[in-house]
This record gives structure tokens, sequence and C-alpha cells, in this order.
């Protein structure tokens, strides 16, 4: 593509903002429209001399531009989209213009999966990062579904070299393409960490989630290989029928990549990493929890597989820096530490707070939560999430984010969860909002507290407010 104006709509998602960056390197003119700019992704495209026009309107589409991106979250009645349909302006998807502009020519390492994609994503390109240092062949492009920490920002393209590390997305590509992104980006290696059953907006039930990763399975080559968790049926099913080499990683005996002897102690994590029964690494990690210690094995598994040196694995690792709003420590006020987590699914909530407890061992754990995604807005999971908030010493919740947006019969019931917990002898309680919870617990912390905040939003801005608050209470 020579150089155009490219106008991206949605463009503080993750990927869209990276997809914005992307654009500008390679010299094109780029602007954007949202409606929703927050930290992280609001803070890159500054950084880049991004505009983010606000609100959306015709006139962001002045002068024409040569191509539109329609973010995922886009549907007719846009503004913005109806003038371009209008005017017939060229239009494309995100991952669409990512698989042409992008991936031509390149080694195509995809990672997927309910949860854990961008960390474990972030992860393997820190591994490739660490290894190009000896052989600059391992020098990788990349696309991830958050700022890296080690980088300090969510994409690169490199010229030069062939490895391309993209976050593959389950949910669906934009409007006028219902498909997974992930389909778009054929991978030549990818990972698959879990399947359950997410995004209730797009997916009718677990049986079409399965049917999304097995078409995603099904575009790895024969000459590609698949690392695939072993300690899902979910995942066991959509690999069945691979074309391509599966290699299993997990706990068990047989695990292809078997993890054994896992040590947490803090913020770190040990374990020793088997190839086919035989010890391939000891592998050290600065972050708790045994999904990170997963996350982490996938990567290293991909990566060898694909002839990265085990030196420069061991290495990536020990000096992994996680990943903007994955157990970020937001603030630290009077002995209080506030920690911002994407967390937004039970799962994830679940092994999010059990992170923590090994983080902070001892130390009294808050569970503040906004019910924002599609999935955790509905009551498809009310047990499951009970389940997964009741780790926590106290939990506070906002109402559901939006709720006129769910139907009735579908939408989650914050009450009825907040009620349960208490039957379980867990305190928790109800606030309208972010500046009701801050009310609510400023007060009540104490030196040692542990607040965790779980949402995959702006949540009002309570990253902000709760310390603000914390400092005068305190």
């Amino acid at each position: 593509m020579t150089s155009k104006h490219v106008h991206l709509i949605g463009v503080c998602g993750t990927a869209m903002a990276s997809l914005a960056g992307m654009l500008r390197a390679k010299g094109h003119r780029v602007t954007g429209s949202d409606t929703a700019a927050y930290p992280p992704m609001c803070d890159q495209l500054s950084a880049m001399g991004i505009p983010i026009l606000e609100p959306y309107s015709s006139k962001n589409l002045e002068p024409r531009p040569d191509l539109v991106v329609v973010g995922n979250a886009i549907s007719r009645g846009n503004v913005e989209l109806e003038y371009v349909l209008n005017e017939r302006i060229p239009m494309n998807s995100m991952s669409a213009l990512i698989h042409d502009e992008f991936l031509s020519g390149r080694e195509s390492l995809v990672v997927c999966g309910t949860h854990g994609k961008t960390t474990t994503t972030s992860m393997l390109a820190w591994i490739y990062e660490t290894a190009a240092r000896a052989e600059p062949k391992w020098k990788p492009s990349f696309l991830i579904g958050g700022v890296a920490e080690n980088f300090g920002t969510s994409f690169r393209v490199e010229n030069e070299t062939r490895p391309f590390i993209i976050e593959g997305d389950e949910y669906d590509t934009a409007f006028f393409d219902k498909g997974p992104k992930f389909l778009h980006y054929f991978p030549d290696a990818a990972i698959l960490t879990h399947v359950e059953f997410d995004h209730a907006d797009i997916y009718v039930d677990l049986a079409a989630v399965k049917t999304a990763f097995k078409r995603m399975v099904n575009l790895i080559p024969q000459r590609g290989r698949l690392v695939a968790f072993d300690g899902s049926e979910n995942v066991t099913e959509c690999c069945a029928k691979a074309f391509c080499k599966v290699e299993r990683y997990g706990f068990g005996e047989s695990s292809f990549w078997r993890v054994r002897e896992l040590k947490q102690q803090g913020n770190s994590t040990r374990w020793v990493l088997e190839r086919e029964g035989v010890e391939f690494a000891r592998l050290t990690l600065p972050m708790a929890g045994e999904h990170n210690a997963l996350n982490a094995t996938a990567a290293a598994a991909l990566a060898a597989g694909q002839g990265v040196p085990a030196e420069a694995i061991v290495e990536a690792l020990a000096t992994f820096q996680s990943v903007k709003r994955r157990l970020e420590i937001r603030a630290e006020v009077a002995g209080v530490t506030v920690i911002d987590d994407f967390a937004h699914h039970p799962t994830a909530i679940r092994e999010t707070l059990r992170a923590l407890r090994a983080a902070y061992e001892g130390r009294r754990l808050w569970a503040v939560l906004e019910p924002r995604s599609n999935t955790l807005r509905r009551n498809v999971f009310e047990r499951e999430l009970i389940e997964s908030l009741a780790l926590a010493d106290e939990v506070v919740l906002a109402q559901v984010f939006k709720s006129e947006a769910i139907p009735v019969n579908e939408r989650l019931e914050p009450g009825r969860v907040v009620s349960a917990l208490r039957v379980k002898g867990v305190p928790a309680v109800l606030c309208a909002d972010a500046d009701a919870i801050v009310a609510e617990i400023s007060p009540r912390v104490k030196s040692g507290d542990v607040v965790a905040i779980l949402s995959n939003g702006g949540f009002g801005g309570i990253y902000e407010k709760l310390p603000a608050a914390l400092r005068v209470a305190m």
C-alpha cells in the first residue's frame, strides 16, 4: 500500500491503536476517532502523535481518507460508519488489513486461547528479542493486545526479519465479518492456552466457541506446530484433528512439555521444565501465579520448537516485566497496595486472586469488580463468579456497566452475587459507581491491605481516584 490517509473508527481498542502505530511507522497519514479514550492505549496514541477525535462525527472524515478501518466494536448507526457507507469510502477490517500489509512473507506465530493471550504473546516476543542479541534473525515484529512493559509498546514492525508474533483474538472481526480475528492470521505455528465459554454476545454456547478454535487449528499447515495446554478437555477436543504436530504442555507426567517442582515465593515463581521427559531448563519468572508459569511454559515451548536457544528463553523469562493492567501495581499508599488487573471472566478472576494470595501471603485481600465485559454482564457465569470472588477477604461490586444493553432475563444481578457471598461469610457490598466505591472503602482499608481492581475498561477513573482518596484518608 503506497502512502495513504487511513482513518480508524474505534482507534482506542488495544489492537486498533497498535495498528494505527504500525501504519504510521510505514509512512501513512493516520487519524482515528473514539468515545472511550483511557490508558494505556490513549497514552500510546498520544506519544505517537496520533490525535483521538471525539466524539464520532462525519466531520472526522474530512478531508476524505483513502481507506477507513472499522473496529469490531463499531456497528450500524455509528455516524462515521454511515458516512463511509453512503460515500462509498473504501473500508476494511483491522485483521484483514494486518494480514495484507504486515503478515505477507513472514513467519506468523499466533497466540490464541480464552485466557492468557496477551501475557503469553508478550513473553514470546521478549524471548525472541532476547535471542536476537546473539542472533539478529530472531528480531521479532509483534502485535500484542496490551502494552508490554519490556518494550513500552504493544507493537513493532521489523523490515529485515521474518518472525511476526501476534495475539489471536477469537472475538469477531467487524460488523461485515463476523468470524474470529485469528482466522485472518494463517499461523505457521500457534499456541492454544485455554478454551472456555466467553463472549456471550457473539457465541451462543461453548460448542460455538470450540468450533472457532477448531477452525484456527485447521489453518495450521502440516509443516507447522501447535503448542496446546493439556489440562483442558476443551483444548484436547479442539486440537484432536490437527494436521500439524501437536505438543501438549502442563503438569501431567505424560506432558510433552512438563512443569514440575513449581515453587512460588512472593512475586517470583520457579519451576523445572521438561521436554519429553528430559530436563530442558530451570526457569524463573518474576511474577506470581500458576497461570503465569503455564503462560511462560507455552511461550518457551513455541520458541524452543522454532529453534530459539534455551539460554535465551531462560534469560528472557527471568527478566520479563509483565504487561500493563496485568497484576499491575498502580499505587502504594500508607501500606495499602492498589493492583490493576484486566480480569473479566470468572476463571481469570479466580487465577488473579490466587496469584495475589501467593504474592501477598497473610495480607487482607479486597476484590473490587466492575461487571463490564459482554460475558460478565450476563448471568451465565453467576455461580462461577461467586466462587471466584469468595477467594477474597472483602468484595465490592459496581453495578453492571451499561446494564440497559443486556436483556433483563440475561442480566447479571450484582445484588444476588453480594447476598450469596455474604452467605458464604465473605463481606460484600454493592455500590453504584466508582465514586461510591471510593467513598465506601477508603475509610475502611488499613495498612497491609491489597486492593485488586478488576475491570476491562476505565472503571470511572477509579485507578486514580482511589489512591488520591487514600492519600487524604491515611
